[in-house]
């Protein structure tokens, strides 16, 4: 099997050395993963427009997803980075696209983030919801539909339940590189 870290344009991914990147995913030219990450099953994350994606610590991008950016437009505007902070779940099959997600977030399953949204710390978008362009989903409450507005508040047990799942994937990670599934 080929190896899923490749360079684009004479840029090679920068991967923290824990980091667990499954055998079939690709990650692609300017990209940063941070210690602790995991990249799973088909996942696709292409640093190559003219700008760059960067992941931090302790993420877990689950099978399917796909993270891209926008490049320099051609009427001259300027790049649109992926920035992703620390300690965030993205669930299974999430689109990722030229947006920040801000530390400790979480990004339900088949959900999209739109050019220039932002998700704030401690907000969640539900599963199956499309934040559209722009739109900031503010700390402490839940966006959900298409379009993706404000539902409500989260409550504590949905606070409490993040860290436990960003636990649950770093060790997830790590028994996938002890079986020797994966590249690190």
């Amino acid at each position: 099997m080929s190896n899923p870290v490749k360079p684009y344009l004479g840029i090679t991914p920068t991967i923290a050395d824990d980091v667990f990147i499954a055998d079939n995913a690709a990650v692609i030219g300017d990209v940063h993963i941070g210690a602790g990450s995991s990249v799973w099953y088909s996942c696709v994350i292409r640093g190559d427009a003219g700008s760059h994606i960067r992941i931090g610590e302790r993420v877990n991008v689950q099978d399917g997803t796909v993270i891209h950016l926008n490049g320099p437009r051609e009427d001259g505007s300027d790049h649109m980075p992926t920035i992703i902070g620390d300690e965030i779940t993205i669930g299974h099959s999430a689109l990722i696209h030229a947006c920040t997600l801000q530390s400790r977030c979480f990004i339900g399953m088949r959900s999209v983030v739109l050019d220039g949204a932002v998700v704030e710390t401690g907000a969640m978008v539900a599963a199956g919801a499309v934040v559209s362009p722009g739109k900031v989903v503010k700390a402490g409450e839940l966006w959900a539909g298409i379009p993706a507005k404000p539902l409500r508040d989260l409550r504590q047990a949905e606070l409490d339940y993040w860290p436990e799942s960003v636990a649950t994937y770093c060790k997830l990670a790590q028994n996938h590189i002890k079986s020797g599934n994966g590249v690190k």
